[in-house]
């Protein structure tokens, strides 16, 4: 321990001897790992508000459908068990949330245009905690129960059918046996969605409401269920498993959205990849400030060694000079970055370019995501890829001949 003091100790005075050099690197290291931290950031929001706006729209943690129905989702592929069933058997100990509904492709007609829509009927206070918007901010209202007889559309479905609340429009599907199923609705509301092209493509009724209108009785197309947190779904999983039984099909979200579930393992290799490639550029200065302070005590190392200092010793004293460098740029970094991704948490105003946003599945306002566990994991490279690059300098200083150095000019 005494002679870790002294090598701490001797380590410490010559990292400022150059006080202007070591200042130069601090401030290279800082700005790079607060560069790698603070990419982390927003590409951790990025994809985490991607999943979680995608989540909101399927919406759900565990989806349950009948086998065929991701491959034909029509009123065909239904399920005959009903809400009142499943209630009966959940145990709702790990459920945020869960709903029940109608979901089926339909046409929607107003007095001037036509669309393509997905027809959701919906039980309202179910889907409240699962919904993609909030009903108070709905032009107009939201339904109001399973039976409500009005329409529910998006702002911009709207403008596209040159419609509004308290205009009547016609919905029109299919029914079990391949008949026209048709109904007149009056708009009540028009809810506004993250995306435009949210807002185009679904349409809400009462599930009862849709089930008379489709002659389903009380079959539905799926259930959903919400959990606390999308990367664990597992507790979510068996929930389901046991509230439905067997015969259908129970998928978490990132089997029903493959892009989503691979975008996910993605973004956590990338934060390890993003973290060694900025190194890798930062460890160039690092190798090179330290050969250079170790070419300028030359005579002093030839001197230690002369006087009985061991070559471990000398490789030891490189290598500490070189971690507390590193160590106190990881802490500038590390500082830097909480101190710029904090205050932007409450959000990133990025419609300058939402349309492109939009094209990936974001919405305009971009929310960075710092968590302790990527600083954790930058900090922990950036320690080991330094200590690997101190390696070459301090082996290089031990290996001198005390006569050979003392006199070298």
């Amino acid at each position: 321990m005494r002679l870790l003091r002294i090598l701490f100790r001797l380590a410490w005075r010559n990292l400022w001897r150059n006080h202007r050099r070591t200042i130069i690197m601090l401030g290279a290291i800082g700005v790079g790992v607060w560069a790698m931290i603070f990419m982390t950031a927003l590409t951790r929001g990025m994809v985490d508000q991607m999943i979680v706006d995608s989540i909101g729209v399927l919406p759900g943690h565990v989806q349950v459908h009948h086998p065929d129905y991701q491959d034909d989702p029509s009123i065909s592929n239904r399920m005959l068990i009903s809400a009142d069933d499943i209630s009966e058997r959940l145990d709702t100990g790990a459920v945020k949330a869960w709903a029940s509904r109608v979901r089926v492709p339909a046409i929607i007609t107003s007095e001037r245009e036509s669309r393509g829509v997905t027809l959701l009927g919906v039980d309202p206070e179910a889907e409240r905690e699962i919904s993609f918007f909030d009903y108070d901010e709905v032009d107009g209202r939201f339904l109001t129960d399973v039976n409500d007889k009005g329409i529910v559309i998006g702002k911009k479905l709207a403008k596209t059918l040159e419609t509004e609340v308290g205009k009547r429009v016609v919905l029109m599907s299919q029914d079990p046996d391949n008949e026209i199923a048709d109904r007149g609705f009056r708009v009540v509301g028009l809810y506004t969605a993250k995306t435009k092209a949210v807002e185009e493509a679904y349409a809400y009724v009462g599930r009862r409401t849709a089930q008379t209108m489709l002659r389903i009785g009380d079959a539905t197309s799926e259930v959903v269920f919400l959990g606390d947190d999308y990367r664990n779904v597992d507790p979510i999983y068996d929930v389901a498993v046991s509230a439905v039984g067997e015969g259908l099909s129970i998928r978490p979200w990132y089997d029903i959205d493959t892009y989503l579930g691979a975008m996910l393992g993605v973004m956590d290799g990338f934060v390890l990849v993003w973290v060694v490639v900025i190194f890798l550029a930062l460890s160039f200065g690092l190798v090179n400030t330290l050969v250079m302070a170790v070419f300028e005590r030359v005579r002093e190392i030839g001197l230690m060694l002369a006087l009985g200092m061991k070559p471990g010793s000398i490789l030891g004293q490189i290598v500490i000079e070189s971690m507390l460098l590193i160590t106190f740029g990881l802490a500038i970094g590390n500082a830097l970055a909480w101190a710029t991704v904090v205050p932007l948490e409450s959000g990133i105003d990025v419609s300058i370019v939402g349309d492109g946003m939009e094209m990936w599945g974001m919405s305009s306002m971009l929310y960075p995501k710092l968590y302790v566990s990527d600083m954790v994991l930058a900090s922990s490279v950036v320690l080991l890829l330094g200590f690997l690059a101190s390696l070459s300098p301090a082996w290089r200083a031990s290996r001198y001949e005390p006569v050979e150095a003392i006199t070298k000019v």
